[in-house]
C-alpha cells in the first residue's frame, strides 16, 4: 500500500509539473487577464447593474478556459507515452497500469484545477476591486465548477486510450460544450419528435456527460442563492459515479492495450 501511495505521489507530481511547463497553459492565463479584467472592470452604459451582464460573459470564458485545460491535460496523458515509449519504462519500475492511471489522472486534475483557482481568483480580484461582493453560492459555485473539470479529464483520459488525439479532442468537446448548452432541453426535443430519433436523443441523455448539472453562472451573477445542499451534493455524487465509470473503462482499455 504505501509503495502504491509513493508511486502515485510521484505520478502526481510528474504530471502536475507537466502542465505548468507548457507555454499553452501561460497564453491562456494572459488571453484571461485581458479578456476578463476589462469585462468585470467596465459599467456598460453607465449603468453599474448592467456590469453583473458581464460578469457572466468573464464566468463563461473560464468555462471555456477551464475545458480547453481539462481536455488538453487529459488527452496527454498517454499517447506521449506510447508514442516515445517511456511507458516501458514507466511500468519496469514495477509499477502497475491501474497505479499508473490514478497517478495520472489526479495529476492531471489537480494541474486543471489549479489553473481553474487561479482564473477564479482573477475574476474574484476584478470584482472586489469594482466594489463588488460574493455570497454563499461562490463556493458552491468553484466546487461544481471543479467536479466538472475532473469529468472533463476523465473523459479525455478514456478517450485517448480508444481513439486518436484530434478525434478524441473534437468527439470529447463536442459531447461536453452540447450537453453544456443544451442537455437541459434533450427531453423536450426528444418528445418533439418521433422514433427512432427519439431514442437516440434519449439514449444521448441517458448516457451523456451532463456539463449543464455544474453550472451556476445564473446563480452566481444574478444573486438567486445557493441550490439545496441535496441537489448541490447529488451532482457531486454524479461526478464521482461518472468519473469512476470512465476510469474503469479506460483501465479496461489500458490492460488490453498492447505494450
Amino acid at each position: 500500500m504505501r509503495l502504491f501511495i509513493r508511486q502515485a505521489k510521484a505520478l502526481v507530481k510528474l504530471s502536475f509539473v507537466e502542465l505548468w511547463r507548457r507555454n499553452d497553459v501561460f497564453a491562456l492565463l494572459v488571453l484571461a487577464v485581458a479578456l476578463m479584467v476589462p469585462l468585470s472592470l467596465s459599467s456598460p452604459f453607465g449603468a453599474a447593474g448592467a456590469s453583473r451582464y458581464l460578469d457572466e460573459a468573464a464566468i463563461l470564458l473560464i468555462w471555456g478556459f477551464s475545458l480547453v485545460i481539462a481536455l488538453g491535460t487529459g488527452s496527454r496523458l498517454f499517447p506521449p507515452e506510447f508514442e516515445s515509449r517511456t511507458i516501458y519504462p514507466l511500468l519496469a519500475k514495477p509499477i502497475s497500469r491501474g497505479a499508473l492511471l490514478l497517478g495520472k489522472y489526479a495529476g492531471a486534475v489537480a494541474a486543471s484545477w489549479s489553473a481553474l483557482l487561479l482564473f477564479y481568483a482573477l475574476f474574484a480580484g476584478s470584482v472586489l476591486l469594482r466594489g463588488g461582493s460574493f455570497s454563499s453560492e461562490l463556493a458552491q459555485g468553484v466546487v461544481l465548477h471543479m467536479a466538472f473539470v475532473a469529468l472533463a479529464v476523465a473523459v479525455s483520459l478514456a478517450g485517448s486510450l480508444v481513439t486518436t488525439p484530434s478525434a478524441n479532442l473534437a468527439i470529447s468537446g463536442i459531447a461536453l460544450v452540447s450537453m453544456f448548452f443544451f442537455g437541459r432541453r434533450l427531453p423536450e426535443y426528444a418528445d418533439a419528435v418521433s422514433a427512432p430519433l427519439s431514442w437516440l436523443v434519449d439514449l444521448a441523455y441517458a448516457v451523456g456527460p451532463h456539463a449543464e448539472f455544474f453550472d451556476m453562472r445564473q446563480r452566481l451573477i444574478h444573486g438567486w442563492g445557493a441550490v439545496d445542499a441535496a441537489v448541490f451534493f447529488a451532482v457531486l455524487l454524479y461526478a464521482a459515479f461518472y468519473v469512476a465509470s470512465l476510469l474503469g473503462f479506460a483501465a479496461l482499455a489500458l490492460k488490453r492495450k498492447r505494450l
